[in-house]
């Protein structure tokens, strides 16, 4: 009989024991608290998509359907376009062209490549003093591919500079109905180059200053 009321007591021990060391352990570490059910509930924030990358200056398929675009915009239906002063090549997608107008040859408009089309025209304010008939050259004469071209060469030549850093666009400029591909010159830690281009693209000169 002594041995059952021992062995009672310590069964009503051992379980009282468990009861509080099950309680100690969910308050230090509790399962279902209204914080952990918040955090439940909280989807995680997508992430954000990169934007894609275009390397416009590499990119020989997008250079053409952007010119082909160009060449085709319908205010220039039957009409020979000129490009005035300026025509930018971006390595991220965009290209901005100066057009002279289609119908008025004193005015000039502002089209931008972007997202792999045309928009436009935005009118360009011009002064009594801007020749634009000097600064036109006629987009037949122009490749686009020839910027990749550019790119290329000034890109393989800043190699052999020390410190000079690769290009993210070139461009062309305009003067007296001739066009000259920018840009002109490759700066390095130690040294300054000059560097000129064909019409084409391709390397006309590359000496040092």
């Amino acid at each position: 009989m002594k041995k059952i009321v021992i062995l009672m007591l310590f069964c009503t021990l051992f379980l009282s024991c468990e009861k509080i060391s099950k309680s100690i352990d969910e308050t230090l570490k509790p399962n279902d608290t209204i914080v952990n059910k918040k955090s439940e509930n909280v989807a995680s924030p997508p992430l954000q998509s990169e934007k894609k990358e275009i390397n416009l200056l590499t990119n020989i398929e997008i250079l053409k359907k952007a010119e082909k675009q160009l060449k085709n915009l319908p205010q220039y239906n039957g009409k020979e376009i000129f490009i005035y002063s300026i025509l930018y090549f971006y390595n991220d997608g965009r290209i901005n062209a100066m057009l002279q107008h289609p119908e008025n040859p004193k005015y000039v408009d502002i089209y931008e490549f972007n997202d792999e089309k045309w928009s436009g025209p935005k009118p360009v304010q011009l002064s009594v003093r801007d020749d634009v008939k000097g600064r036109l050259v006629s987009l037949n004469k122009i490749s686009f591919i020839n910027a990749a071209k550019v790119a290329q060469v000034y890109n393989e030549k800043t190699k052999e500079v020390e410190g000079a850093q690769p290009t993210t666009s070139v461009y062309i400029s305009i003067w007296n109905n001739k066009l000259r591909w920018y840009p002109s010159s490759i700066n390095g830690s130690r040294e300054r180059y000059s560097i000129e281009f064909n019409d084409d693209g391709s390397l006309k000169s590359f000496q040092q200053d």
